[in-house]
């Protein structure tokens, strides 16, 4: 039996049910499960003191491109909107190996896992060169964080009035046979689990309405989860008009990509009456207000689809399009932008705070996540508000305000990844050396 206890915190912002905050209060937590959470607790177990500390839920991340932490800044694409952006970036993509995609993933996990990142989705949709969605899940593995990897694809190239080229497109009965391999080998769906796959057609831009009703019949028979990007901005609103005579809610529906087991990633330019349909359904949405905002997307109706019942949760979306992959600073630009838009009680920073803890734990199906309640997993996020970020602050408690973005300590599963602000798992410099060098290659061969 492992037991941790963590002691004394200033602050503890529980995400439970009744949305508890306490203060100067203990957590214990055993064999990966919080089995206790209030005062003056008594354990044998091993001692983490978080006086000068706000606690919460370990965040959660519903919409990455790991793949593209080694691409971020590229010239041609910094200034251009979403499908100019991926003309630019499709074929660097193209020349990535497995151990570009291995790499990168651990870059991109480790930057998560320091801004309190406990559980991420990943949206992998190019397999070039021979790399495979494990290459992702083994790089998860070492790093520590709970992980939700997509088997994305994409089916229509170029030549067939799709987006991508068509070196990376693949057959569509592969796509398929490729998602029940990964499932079969990796998915798993108990409470303490550390990997659940899910399904993931790229975008109607690039695969076809066949793949995408397929792709939701295979989910619904094995048990998964559906994801995909949907009504990311105006050219994609313009794109399924032409295309499909529909709006993209109305593309979702006829496709059986509605649903609890189903999340969008963008969901920019949703009307009304899509979102009143994602609420009806209980389907969910990956918010990713900075790479929204650095393409020139829009600020995608959060306000709206919470006041309407939609579950939402945050994403950093890819490195190429947000160039960094901090969820806490994403939970403050997501806070930010509502108040732009609706008036500065638009969006408080706890509601903000709980959209990317369990907001996103909901989204991906995960409610044993994203909060600090008896029974649910030990994902803790420990934040030192002692230092200069919170110097002068009347409520520490409210971190997207005035807090640190980088944790003191991360608990996954009740196990140590980041302690005393820096990453347990691995050599985090020797990997940022190897991520250098191989994007230094790719930039070289342009």
């Amino acid at each position: 039996m492992t037991e941790v206890v963590i002691r004394n915190a200033d602050h503890i912002l529980t995400m439970d049910d009744e949305r508890r905050e306490l203060a100067g209060a203990d957590i214990v937590l055993r064999d990966g499960v919080i089995v206790a959470v209030g005062h003056a607790l008594e354990t044998m177990g091993e001692v983490i003191d978080a006086r000068g500390c706000v606690v919460t839920p370990g965040l959660v991340n519903t919409h990455h491109h790991l793949y593209q932490t080694l691409t971020r800044a590229v010239p041609g694409g910094q200034d251009a909107l979403l499908f100019g952006w991926l003309k630019t970036l499709y074929p660097i993509w193209a020349r990535f190996t497995a151990e570009h995609m291995f790499t990168s993933a651990q870059i991109g996990l480790a930057e998560l896992a320091l801004s309190g990142c406990t559980l991420s989705s990943d949206h992998l949709y190019l397999y070039p060169n021979g790399s495979r969605l494990e290459d992702t899940i083994h790089a998860a593995a070492e790093v520590g964080l709970r992980f939700q990897p997509t088997r994305g694809a994409m089916s229509i190239g170029e030549s067939d009035g799709g987006l991508p080229p068509d070196a990376l497109v693949e057959d569509e009965a592969a796509i398929l046979e490729d998602c029940i391999r990964v499932i079969d080998a990796f998915h798993d769906d108990r409470p303490s689990s550390m990997c659940r796959v899910a399904i993931a057609p790229c975008s109607p831009f690039s695969v076809s309405r066949n793949l995408m009703r397929d792709a939701a019949v295979l989910a619904r028979d094995k048990g998964v989860m559906l994801h995909t990007h949907l009504a990311e901005n105006s050219e994609d609103i313009a794109y399924s008009l032409e295309k499909f005579g529909c709006r993209p809610g109305q593309y979702a529906m006829d496709l059986g990509w509605v649903g609890p087991d189903v999340w969008h990633a963008h969901c920019v330019k949703l009307d009304p009456s899509e979102i009143d349909l994602f609420a009806q359904t209980g389907t969910g949405v990956a918010h990713c207000p900075c790479s929204n905002c650095r393409l020139g997307s829009g600020i995608a109706p959060v306000r709206a689809m919470r006041d309407a019942g939609v579950k939402v949760g945050l994403g950093v979306d890819g490195s190429a399009s947000n160039d960094a992959g901090k969820l806490v600073s994403e939970a403050r630009q997501a806070m930010l932008l509502q108040r732009v838009v609706r008036g500065a009680d638009a969006m408080s920073a706890r509601e903000a705070l709980e959209i990317a803890t369990r907001g996103g734990a909901d989204v991906l199906g995960r409610p044993e996540c994203g909060r600090i309640a008896v029974g649910a997993r030990a994902d803790i996020a420990i934040w030192d508000v002692s230092g200069i970020e919170s110097a002068g602050s009347w409520d520490p408690a409210a971190l997207l305000l005035a807090g640190p973005t980088t944790v003191r300590d991360l608990l996954v599963e009740g196990r140590l990844v980041v302690q005393g602000g820096h990453l347990q798992t691995i050599d985090l410099h020797a990997q940022i050396a190897r991520q250098n060098v191989l994007a230094r290659e790719l930039r070289d061969k342009i």
